[in-house]
């Protein structure tokens, strides 16, 4: 792959990793809100929201990622993505900034110790290195 991008992509935090998303999977990105609970749903799916009128499953990165749990903040937001015709939000404790980069790598087989199919690719910039999610992966996650 090893190449430059113009697709800007917003770049989020998980702990002290950063990853992204291309900008064109997002619908919207929210403050956290009130979640209600789904019982017998997988651990990462934190339940849904009413985002107006529209009920909306919620995933926690950091659960799906083996992390501690979500602890909201005043940074913590729902990146309201839209996959296969549906919505879906993602728990991110915080969003950082519009990037694109001029470097993209193939993903190793793991990424620290996460599954590497779970990115596109690995975006260089001057502040470190980012994790470019792939949302078929990460959403439909087994």
């Amino acid at each position: 792959m090893n190449s430059a991008s113009t697709e800007q992509h917003i770049e989020f935090g998980i702990g002290d990793e950063s990853y992204a998303i291309r900008i064109s999977d997002i619908h919207e990105i929210i403050k956290m809100q009130e979640i209600t609970d789904i019982p017998n749903c997988r651990s990462y799916v934190q339940g849904v929201i009413n985002l107006r009128g529209r009920i909306i499953p919620v995933l926690s990165l950091r659960s799906l990622f083996g992390l501690n749990p979500d602890t909201a903040t005043k940074s913590t937001r729902i990146i309201v993505v839209t996959h296969l015709e549906e919505s879906v939000g993602i728990i991110v404790d915080k969003v950082s900034k519009v990037t694109t980069f001029a470097d993209i790598q193939v993903p190793p087989d793991r990424v620290g110790g996460l599954n590497g199919n779970y990115f596109t690719g690995i975006g260089l910039t001057s502040s470190g290195l980012v994790g470019i999610l792939k949302l078929d992966e990460v959403l439909l996650y087994e």
